[in-house]
């Protein structure tokens, strides 16, 4: 594991396409690559990204994949909000029921 405080990012960048950035070692890098990221070779090192034209629904279940993936080895990630998916069984967080002061309905007594 690096030793580095700087989060591994994986954001979705303006052109829509799914970025890796940040400092992280060959076991960092094996799990990005098992998570369907590319290594790109460019001037500054290498570009990782998600291939392109896979869909957004496949983009973030990926890069989600990747995040949780890699908290579990205790790699500090950052993961744009717009590419988590809900776990299975996890529905999306909805808005609390507004609360009411109103009196309980006639004929119950309350407990005691």
């Amino acid at each position: 594991m690096s030793r580095s405080d700087e989060a591994i990012r994986i954001t979705r960048g303006p052109g829509g396409e799914v970025e890796v950035a940040g400092t992280f070692n060959a076991f960092a890098a094996d799990v990005l690559r098992r998570a369907g990221f590319l290594f790109e070779p460019s001037l500054r090192g290498h570009w990782i990204r998600l291939p392109f034209d896979l869909g957004r629904d496949w983009e973030n279940e990926h890069a989600t994949w990747a995040a949780e993936m890699l908290t579990a080895a205790r790699y500090p990630v950052h993961l744009d909000p717009d590419l988590r998916v809900p776990r299975p069984g996890q529905s999306t967080p909805k808005c609390p029921p507004a609360m009411t002061t109103q009196a309980p309905p006639a004929g119950r007594r309350p407990r005691r």
